[in-house]
Parts: C-alpha cells; structure tokens; sequence
C-alpha cells in the first residue's frame, strides 16, 4: 500500500481529501504543518504539498526535503501565475494542481507518478518477476511466493541499490496499523532469499536491507 503525505493546513480540505485517498486505496498521513515533516518524509512514496503554510512558502523547503528523500511532490495551490508554477517544478516538483480542483483528476495524477515505467516484467539475474499477473519463476521454475514476500520482493527489486530501514518496510508492506515488529521483516527476507538465492540481498546491520543493483 502506497503511502501519500498530505501537508494542507485547511482543516476542510485536508480532512475530505484524506478520507476519499484512504477510499481509493492509499494510507494517507495528514500535517497541518511542517512540524516534524522528516520522519513522515522519510517513509512516504509521494506528497502533496500546500504551497501557502502558516510557515510560510513551502516551495522554499522543498529542496531540502528532497536531499532527504527524493520522492514524486504535487503542489496544491490557488497560485495561477506562471511564474511562480516554474518556480515550484525548478525546486522539484513533479507536478502542480491549482485550487480547486477535482480530486479525480488530482487522483488520475497520483495514479500517473506512482505507476511503474516500463514493461510488466522486471528480470533479476535468473528471476522473472511479472508484475501484472504477481508470480515469479527461478531459472524458469515457478516459485510459490505468500502476498506479502511477493510485495517485499518487488519493493527491492523496483529500488535496487536502495538502503531501507526495517521500519519503513514495515509500514510500506505492512502498515503501522497491523502491528509488527522489526522481526516480521528479518523472517520475510529470510524466506526470501531460501526461495532466491540469486537475489543479493545486503544486511545493514541496526539498519536494514539493500538489494545489490545489477548491470
């Protein structure tokens, strides 16, 4: 499940539009302001990002934010001038809706950043992964894969070179909600790599996973 963070101080706006993201599939965490955005940052796939927050032009920030974590961010506005959209895409923006706007179109452009590029199938070494249709072949062997080692699977495998922590697997694949520990992930991995060996999963220790990028 994808993670949205939904920086919009309009209590109105925030709340209707966290509630029909949440109906349309996503985990949506919503800030009112910027107060502690890194940790949310960190662990989010994409954000919308009101343009005028109580702490100002959250254009200015965005840069920084980024170094973080570079990630797909819409900014939502009632700025129509030129100008100032180049302004917001210079800093890194993939994107720019004007207010109002409908939150189908604004879901179309969700749907459109998130989307994987390229074909359904990705190749690892001797590992076929078909996205389309969830199942994956060793060697031209089928192997049996649960739910969630297939979305942990695809997760490295769509982010090879990647470091991530034990905790952002687990609200990725997880979710907080479900309450897991650190554990869960190291038995998924385990599993994993028992299943694929060809896969050169990396073991950062205290930290998490990497999947060693292949030419």
């Amino acid at each position: 499940m994808n993670n949205i963070l939904l920086i919009e101080d309009d209590k109105l706006l925030g709340e209707g539009l966290s509630h029909f993201l949440e109906n349309h599939g996503y985990k949506c965490t919503w800030l009112q302001n910027i107060k502690n955005i890194e940790k949310h940052w960190i662990v989010a796939d994409l954000v919308l990002l009101d343009r005028q927050l109580a702490e100002g032009d959250s254009v200015h920030f965005l840069p920084r934010w980024l170094s973080n974590k570079a990630i797909p961010v819409i900014v939502l506005t009632a700025k129509v001038d030129v100008d100032q959209r180049i302004e917001g895409l210079m800093a890194g923006a993939k994107d720019y809706v004007i207010k109002p706007f409908s939150n189908l179109e604004l879901l179309a452009r969700i749907n459109a950043q998130l989307r994987p590029l390229g074909e359904s199938n990705i190749l690892y070494e001797s590992i076929d992964i078909d996205i389309s249709a969830r199942t994956v072949r060793n060697a031209g062997q089928a192997v049996s894969m649960t739910t969630k080692e297939f979305e942990l699977l695809l997760l490295l495998i769509q982010n090879q070179g990647r470091v991530f922590h034990r905790e952002e697997i687990l609200n990725k694949i997880w979710g907080y909600q479900a309450f897991p520990t650190t554990r869960t992930v190291d038995n998924h991995i385990l599993r994993i790599r028992k299943k694929l060996p060809a896969l050169q999963i990396d073991t950062l220790r205290s930290i998490g996973y990497r999947l060693v990028k292949v030419s």
